[in-house]
């Protein structure tokens, strides 16, 4: 599989570029054992919902028992048997658009119908992008990543290729 399959256009005051592959997780597990999953993992799970913390991996908490966990290419964590959980590696499943300017923000209020002044760098969020369930991250003032289901990528790619293009035109 071709880790590219989206040409954007350049678009006035904002880029997207599709990320290369990397490993990502789906962990579930209870508050009681988040110390002991943090030890294994080599980081701290965070606490608060829409954290995110990085050391080596990075974890955003999605929910009060829900962790997505990147990594570079091939990585593969692993939780001790006696740790109830669930860890689903999902790094097939998702297209990740990085969008980077001054416009970036703009950009993703086509299909967000969200205030992103709330999102805060080293925040994100799982939200709705024109009906299509995304993970949105604030990596910087004005960076954002964007992963979505590979099914629904090219619905996104197609609707941020078309605001790039109405960025370029003036619109």
């Amino acid at each position: 599989m071709s880790a590219h399959f989206h040409s954007f256009p350049r678009g006035a005051g904002a880029t997207v570029t599709e990320c290369p592959p990397a490993a990502r997780f789906s962990l579930r597990l209870k508050a009681d054992h988040r110390a002991a999953a943090s030890t294994a993992l080599g980081l701290d799970l965070p606490v608060r919902i829409g954290a995110v913390v990085t050391a080596g991996r990075r974890a955003l908490m999605l929910g009060p028992d829900e962790w997505q966990i990147d990594g570079p290419p091939g990585d593969a964590p692993a939780l001790p048997g006696g740790i109830p959980h669930a860890l689903v590696d999902i790094s097939a499943r998702d297209r990740t658009y990085l969008l980077e300017g001054p416009r970036a923000a703009d950009l993703l209020t086509l299909g967000i119908a969200r205030d992103l002044s709330g999102l805060h760098p080293g925040q994100g969020c799982r939200t709705v992008f024109d009906g299509v369930q995304v993970v949105l991250l604030r990596e910087g003032a004005e960076r954002f990543t964007l992963s979505v289901w590979r099914s629904f990528a090219p619905h996104v790619a197609h609707l941020l290729a078309t605001g790039l293009r109405e960025f370029h035109a003036g619109l």
